[in-house]
């Protein structure tokens, strides 16, 4: 179960995180979780290359260990990076020392890429972190004082193998509107849902004169 859009309830529920940001201009926070993803994640750059949109990937740190070249490739374009621990770990169903730990160890393999990247002036460092599931104790949040936490406005539900491309795509339209957080997938799940709504969801608000921002 998931809902496409946060609304009152969640974000009242932890209330210090962030779910959308407060703008008068029309500025929309694309995000992509759980890369990176060889050809997946590739495809996103190319998507977002081709309309000069900048976004900001939350990464699992096991697939950047496992695919740092494709890891690499998300730097040199300008977006922003964040921390999705490093295996992808249910915060209600974990130890608040075990998923520490996890956390800082996707924080270890990212600032090693970062130490042979950073003189690309371009790469983007922020202290981001983004739970996976959105699931996440308050003791835990405590304990990540030096991280903006960051949640969502619209769940676009690519992951959905149940939801067709076609409703994937309206329903983050119908959702999405100024100072949006959107999550798509840069993920094997999230694959054949991707490929159709991100470019159409693209050329939906740029064409109504959106503009996209990293966080």
């Amino acid at each position: 179960m998931y809902f496409n859009n946060a609304g009152w309830f969640l974000t009242t529920l932890y209330p210090t995180l962030i779910w959308r940001k407060k703008v008068e201009e029309k500025i929309i926070y694309l995000t992509f979780d759980d890369g990176p993803i060889p050809e997946i994640t590739e495809y996103v750059l190319e998507e977002l290359e081709k309309f000069k949109v900048k976004a900001t990937f939350f990464c699992v740190g096991d697939n950047i260990r496992k695919y740092p070249d494709v890891f690499k490739k998300i730097l040199p374009y300008g977006h922003a990076i964040g921390n999705h621990t490093f295996n992808h770990l249910n915060g209600w169903k974990t130890d608040d020392d075990a998923y520490i730990d996890n956390v800082q160890r996707c924080e270890t393999i990212m600032s090693e890429i970062r130490a042979e990247l950073i003189h690309n002036s371009q790469f983007k460092i922020h202290n981001l972190f983004r739970p996976p599931y959105g699931l996440i104790k308050k003791s835990q949040i405590k304990r990540l004082p030096g991280y903006q936490i960051i949640m969502w406005d619209v769940l676009t539900g690519d992951f959905n193998k149940d939801l067709s491309a076609e409703k994937c795509l309206h329903k983050s339209i119908k959702y999405t509107k100024k100072g949006s957080i959107v999550i798509f997938h840069d993920s094997i799940k999230a694959e054949k849902n991707l490929r159709y709504a991100l470019p159409r969801f693209l050329d939906h608000f740029i064409s109504q004169g959106y503009r996209f921002e990293t966080l």
